[in-house]
């Protein structure tokens, strides 16, 4: 049943939807696991204390043996190391999501919607894009091809004086319309965007700074490079911007104008977005009457390509409850053991003036070893699986020795919240009911 409830969250997190068919095998099967686990779990209890000396118990002299304290223990160590390393991944992983969604891309992707140029607009988006200039609310739009989002086109075809023959570069390709770089907030290094200004911007060509550390050219504003056979002259470098996720390192690219683009960007003003965007549906159906207005969020779409990530987030922190859950459980249990067997040694202690704090200390002293042993063993294991993961992003963040303490710090201050729900009950105990049977 809990399983059955729990399909829904989980299927939100996933972004899949999973189903329990309730069939007859698959009720068949659960009841014979059900059977099964109830006879394992009963077994072990049962054949372990059928192996006592009933003389040793109704003496009171039970005593566990070496191998029962260690295997105790040691799943103690197991179920807080797995809870520290999960701790630390929440952490890490939480971190790395915030700083893509944070880090400067080389272009601003707040307040930028965009959409496809279809329909009529496909022979006419020059026309329409000046319309939308006009929109009050509308801080500036532009066209473009290919997709900054992963989706540019690449090619080899660039030719420049000095470059070696047997080198084959790729390029990134974007296509633009005018003022797509003063749309997306894109800082000129040097030269000059693509204006009309200027008239026909056709033979121009704007490189990223990375095009021009590969292509090894100095003062390169001016001169004249080869696009597909076409004489190109270098107008602008453009600071590098990423047109890829930070999974990949900033690459090679050069930006030419389009005439008739594929997608419309278009850059709204703080504080005026559903009227704007209202706006401009209307002229968007006053070209496209029978089509509808679709349009996403530029930041929106950037956020969705880290979407495994903030899965693995989520469900990060899901598995950490659960993990810190069933080790407090284990902890308690085994505290209260251990308590439950030292109840005549607390009272003798007691009696003879101990303080509550002396027996808390008594009692927690041997888990507090236990707990700092399973951090010790989980510090490497963390780093080295974080790291492993990190190595995905080219753009990542550092591992902070502190994400190591804070976890480890957490994960100890769990843990002697529940050992002092037992040791301070057992250590404030009526030293009296322990003591009075003997």
């Amino acid at each position: 049943m809990l399983g059955y409830a729990l399909l829904e969250p989980f299927s939100q997190v996933t972004g899949k939807i999973l189903e329990i068919p309730f069939s007859p095998a698959i009720i068949g099967f659960s009841i014979l696991i059900l059977i099964l686990t109830t006879i394992l779990s009963g077994s072990y209890p049962a054949l372990y204390l059928s192996g006592f000396e009933p003389i040793s118990i109704l003496k009171g002299k039970l005593r566990g043996t070496i191998g029962d304290l260690w295997a105790r223990k040691g799943l103690v160590i197991l179920q807080y190391c797995a809870s520290a390393i999960l701790i630390t991944s929440v952490w890490v992983v939480s971190s790395q999501v915030k700083y893509v969604q944070n880090k400067n891309l080389g272009f601003d992707k707040e307040q930028v919607i965009y959409f496809n140029a279809d329909g009529n607009l496909e022979q006419s988006s020059p026309a329409f894009i000046d319309e939308l200039k006009t929109i009050p609310g509308v801080a500036s739009a532009a066209g473009f091809s290919h997709d900054l989002l992963g989706g540019m086109g690449k090619t080899t075809g660039l030719n420049w004086e000095g470059k070696d023959p047997d080198s084959r570069i790729r390029f990134g390709n974007l296509e633009v319309g005018y003022e797509l770089i003063e749309t997306f907030g894109m800082e000129m290094v040097a030269g000059r965007s693509f204006s009309k200004e200027w008239g026909d911007n056709s033979t121009k060509i704007i490189l990223n700074e990375k095009a021009i550390e590969v292509m090894g050219l100095s003062d390169p504003i001016g001169k004249t490079i080869e696009l597909w056979g076409g004489k190109r002259e270098i107008i602008g470098i453009v600071k590098n911007f990423h047109f890829e996720s930070l999974h990949e390192e900033i690459k090679p690219c050069f930006l030419q104008v389009y005439p008739d683009n594929s997608t419309v960007v278009v850059r709204i003003n703080p504080g005026s977005g559903l009227e704007t965007i209202e706006r401009i549906e209307t002229l968007y159906h006053s070209y496209n009457p029978s089509l509808s207005f679709n349009f996403q969020f530029f930041d929106q779409e950037y956020n969705a390509l880290y979407k495994s990530e903030q899965q693995i987030a989520t469900l990060s922190s899901s598995f950490a409850g659960i993990a810190i859950l069933i080790s407090c459980l284990g902890l308690f249990g085994l505290v209260a053991f251990t308590a439950e067997r030292k109840q005549k040694e607390i009272g003798i202690r007691k009696v003879l003036g101990a303080s509550v704090i002396r027996l808390v200390m008594l009692l927690s002293s041997d888990f507090t070893k236990t707990i700092l042993a399973a951090i010790i063993i989980s510090l490497p294991v963390s780093y080295l699986l974080m790291d492993r993961w990190l190595e995905s992003f080219v753009y990542r963040i550092d591992l902070s020795i502190w994400f190591f303490i804070g976890s480890g710090m957490a994960a100890f201050g769990i843990a002697l919240i529940t050992m002092s729900l037992q040791t301070v009950k057992a250590a404030s105990a009526n030293p009296v009911k322990s003591l009075k049977d003997e």
